[in-house]
């Protein structure tokens, strides 16, 4: 899958085991609301609340949970208005970032988020001077061992445009609005342990060759990662494996 770099994986498998259940299950729970407040609390009209209760299930969210941030979302329960803004920004070594909040406080996020870049070696960029490398995109992801044969005819049945070997997995790559039918026709074919998302897929990376780059790169993810307010860190770099275990080590 084009653009589509190792480091994402990777970061994904460190920060499934990484993170603390509790900021997990909130960061969640917050996309839930918001999803049911834009679109309505109901799954089979509203394909962002579909996808994002599916990711709420595979980390195990209790049920009860995200009821309750639906009827938030929707006015049934009282709660708090998050807005949604998207930050633009560089990180060490001209690699590009695109960090997405949820926040109930604008001000307050702006400043935070500005000084985790700077103390990380990073800056923020006018609006638009980093979104145009990024591209949504929905991915289903299906463990390795899967038959392709039968994963490529159910995923390209449901409508997928793509289906590629990135790591340990199979990467099917549809468009954000099917993902959660297309994740759904996957299941049913026989693949119960399939994960879905809507993410941004960077069209060009930046090759990342020194490990104390890719380290100073890493940290600045980190620290975004970790706050509070912050759902999602793109980023358009790659590097080797070599790379990676040497900035990790």
């Amino acid at each position: 899958m084009s653009g589509h770099s190792k480091w994402s994986t990777i970061k994904h498998k460190k920060g499934a085991a990484d993170a603390a259940r509790g900021k997990l299950f909130a960061k969640l729970l917050r996309q839930v609301e918001v999803a049911a407040r834009e679109g309505g609390g109901d799954l089979e009209g509203n394909p962002t609340l579909r996808t994002m209760v599916a990711k709420c299930r595979e980390a195990s969210v209790p049920g009860d949970n995200i009821t309750r941030a639906i009827k938030r979302g929707t006015g049934e329960l009282e709660g708090v208005t998050y807005e949604a803004i998207t930050y633009e920004g560089y990180a060490p070594a001209g690699v590009a970032m695109l960090v997405e909040v949820l926040t109930d406080n604008r001000n307050r996020a702006a400043a935070e988020i500005k000084n985790i870049f700077s103390r990380n070696g990073g800056s923020l960029a006018e609006p638009g001077a980093v979104a145009w490398q990024f591209e949504r995109q929905g991915i289903v992801t299906v463990g390795g061992s899967a038959d392709e044969d039968a994963l490529m005819e159910a995923a390209l049945d449901a409508g997928a445009q793509d289906i590629a070997r990135v790591g340990d997995d199979w990467h099917v790559t549809t468009d954000p609005s099917d993902a959660p039918s297309v994740h759904e026709a996957i299941v049913a074919a026989g693949f119960p342990d399939a994960k879905v998302e809507v993410t941004r897929v960077a069209q060009n990376n930046v090759e990342l060759t020194d490990p104390a780059d890719a380290k100073k790169v890493l940290r600045l993810l980190d620290s975004l990662e970790d706050h509070d307010d912050v759902q999602n860190v793109y980023a358009n770099f790659d590097a080797s494996d070599e790379v990676m275990e040497a900035a990790t080590a």
